[in-house]
């Protein structure tokens, strides 16, 4: 529900557009201003998931998203639109996002992490394919506004309810258990539990001063910026090559689609590797090859293929990052160091993404731009992630 209502905004962009006459740029502020909250929230999520159940951190955060998506269908003017969708759905989307799903399962598991990971994050693909032609459908044949009212009272209903019935427990050794369901011995009892204790404040991790965390930054700032510069303008971009508006809004659903084959592969792939860094690697050139294809495409196979294919790659970033981080820095602190990671990738590389490509737009009245500028760091990052060092010393 999360992450399909907040990637089906690309459909809305349009018939906002139509209606008030802003700017593309204008827009994409409050999609970037979104992604800047829901990553700044990420860290305060992060740090509460080391302390206390999931179930309370995902009720807040339903209850603050759905409540910004029905505010959203009620804006008149700019800046109702920033404090709506910009701030409210933002912040409450960290409180449902990967960094408390993804950690929530990440503390559970040593064998086999990158599979339950992988599966864990297959919701984003899910909801992206089923909300995206919902959304679609719902601009034709009502209106945007209505869009968002029925969008925001599924996140508060779905939301609250599954995850006070299913995330109350937060680490295995609390529930008596170790990582993988082996139980704790009996003369075990003195094992302490995982608690990050006062290192948990922000930045005083040794994870944040190694060369490693900040390249992981750097890297997945870039995809991000490339998953977000798609999501938020590829509709609008098949429209002008006089694509249908319902096909348009649905290769976004293909991306979701292909998203959830790719998270499942990427999980179980990195589980199959001596380094999860090559994993990742792939998924960063899988997204550049697509954007190729999209460069050279005018026809509804060619964006359905382009589609496909990046939704593959895109699928790797969100299995791919907490596997890192406990690959790396251990499952102890993988909130913690999610949710700062979240915040620098998401919020600087994610926000970048829509607000670079509308200002392409109303500068050189095309897209294009934009997807080469993508493409080009694609390609970048996709090496240096190569570089990525195994085992940071200065890490205990």
């Amino acid at each position: 529900m999360n992450y399909g209502s907040r990637y089906c905004f690309g459909v809305f962009i349009k018939p906002m557009f139509d209606s008030y006459g802003w700017t593309m740029t204008l827009l994409s502020v409050g999609a970037s201003l979104n992604l800047v909250m829901y990553a700044a929230g990420g860290i305060f999520s992060g740090r509460l998931l080391d302390r206390i159940a999931p179930r309370w951190v995902m009720t807040v955060g339903a209850l603050l998203a759905g409540t910004g998506f029905i505010l959203t269908g009620l804006i008149r003017s700019p800046l109702e639109f920033y404090l709506a969708y910009g701030i409210l759905c933002g912040l409450g989307s960290a409180g449902i996002g990967v960094v408390v799903g993804s950690s929530s399962v990440g503390k559970w598991f040593d064998r086999k992490k990158g599979l339950a990971v992988g599966i864990t994050t297959m919701g984003i693909g899910l909801g992206t394919m089923a909300l995206t032609p919902f959304a679609g459908y719902l601009t034709k044949h009502f209106d945007w506004r209505t869009g968002f009212f029925i969008l925001g009272g599924m996140i508060i209903l779905i939301g609250v309810s599954l995850s006070q019935m299913l995330m109350g427990k937060r680490t295995p050794e609390e529930n008596g258990w170790l990582p993988d369901g082996i139980p704790i011995a009996l003369d075990a009892g003195s094992l302490p539990l995982e608690n990050p204790g006062s290192e948990n404040r922000f930045f005083s991790q040794p994870a944040f001063r190694t060369s490693t965390f900040w390249i992981m930054v750097f890297c997945f700032s870039v995809a991000i910026m490339a998953e977000m510069t798609s999501f938020v303008h590829q509709a609008a971009y098949a429209e002008k090559l006089g694509i249908d508006k319902i096909v348009a809004a649905s290769s976004i659903g293909v991306i979701g689609m292909a998203s959830i084959f790719g998270r499942f592969f990427f999980g179980w792939f990195s589980d199959r590797l001596k380094d999860p860094k090559y994993a990742a690697s792939l998924g960063f050139l899988l997204m550049a090859l697509a954007l190729v294809l999209l460069l050279r495409t005018e026809t509804v196979t060619g964006l359905l293929a382009y589609a496909s294919i990046f939704g593959f790659g895109y699928g790797s970033l969100a299995t791919m990052m907490p596997i890192l981080l406990s690959d790396r820095f251990g499952r102890q602190i993988l909130g913690s160091t999610y949710g700062i990671l979240t915040f620098f990738a998401v919020g600087l590389g994610g926000s970048m993404g829509p607000l670079l490509g509308g200002w392409l737009f109303d500068r050189f009245g095309t897209y294009r731009h934009g997807w080469v500028v993508n493409l080009i760091l694609l390609l970048g990052v996709t090496s240096l992630m190569l570089f990525l060092k195994r085992k940071p010393k200065t890490v205990r």
